[in-house]
């Protein structure tokens, strides 16, 4: 396998360069089908229709993102940190770094009628300063750059904006249940061909993928960078990814968000 890294367009030039190839098998894609899914809302254009360009043939992880605050914040748990946000008004404030963070933020926001505001920064690393020193109330993280932080007691992850815990993190509450009820935005990582790959080269792709995503090294690793095992065929996966397009069609309007070019 060559590994051909395309990189930019908030992952477009990769999803354009795989639809657009010959559907022989020889062309995989390797990427989030959360992310295909949403940049049909985020963009104006992306240059594909994800329900017609792409075969999903399985997945192997999920990753919710965090609301996080720094160490030395007082808040504990996520109801402190919102009695603290409904005390602030519009002096509150949330940041994010990426279009999921932005959603889990503005959907807080929206079900418990906050007034704060989002703080956008170019990457997470660029926050961290402010959230230490509590110029920010929170981060909207992704858990690969929350979890390693939490776990050495830099960063306190307060609850994740996925509709369950994550089994590599257990001891960490969902927004759901810390009292922002309906929130559920994961992004999922899987494997992907262009539409037209005959069906039994597709089920010899699918098998190696799954085999891949089972194995317990594979699971291990992947858990070390904050994600959770999440492996279903393709069948599931195809319909899960047509479910997002629905889904961050209706996120994208809550969270006022301009489609990009």
């Amino acid at each position: 396998m060559i590994v051909e890294n395309k990189v930019g367009a908030s992952g477009n030039l990769a999803i354009n360069f795989a639809a657009r190839a010959k559907p022989d098998g020889y062309t995989i894609l390797i990427h989030a089908p959360s992310a295909i899914a949403a940049n049909m809302s985020l963009f104006k254009d992306p240059g594909y229709d994800a329900a017609k360009a792409f075969d999903v043939l399985g997945s192997v992880c999920r990753l919710p993102f965090t609301v996080t605050v720094g160490a030395k914040s007082p808040h504990k748990t996520l109801q402190d940190l919102i009695k603290t946000l409904q005390q602030k008004g519009d002096k509150a404030s949330y940041g994010t770094t990426a279009p999921t963070g932005q959603v889990a933020g503005a959907l807080m926001k929206d079900i418990l009628k906050l007034k704060m505001v989002e703080v956008p920064y170019r990457t997470a690393a660029d926050s961290v300063n402010d959230l230490e020193s509590g110029n920010i109330d929170c981060m909207m993280y992704d858990p690969i750059f929350a979890m390693p932080f939490h776990r050495n007691g830099k960063m306190r992850v307060l609850a994740l904006s996925s509709k369950e815990r994550m089994t590599t993190a257990p001891d960490i509450p969902t927004m759901n249940e810390s009292g922002v009820p309906g929130v559920d935005v994961v992004g999922w990582w899987g494997v992907a061909v262009p539409k037209g790959v005959p069906d039994p080269i597709k089920a010899q792709i699918s098998k190696a993928f799954i085999q891949m995503a089972e194995k317990p090294e594979t699971k291990k690793w992947l858990a070390e960078f904050g994600s959770d095992p999440f492996i279903v065929g393709p069948e599931d996966a195809q319909k899960l990814m047509l479910q997002d397009i629905k889904d961050w069609g209706r996120y994208v309007k809550i969270a006022n968000m301009e489609p990009k070019g």
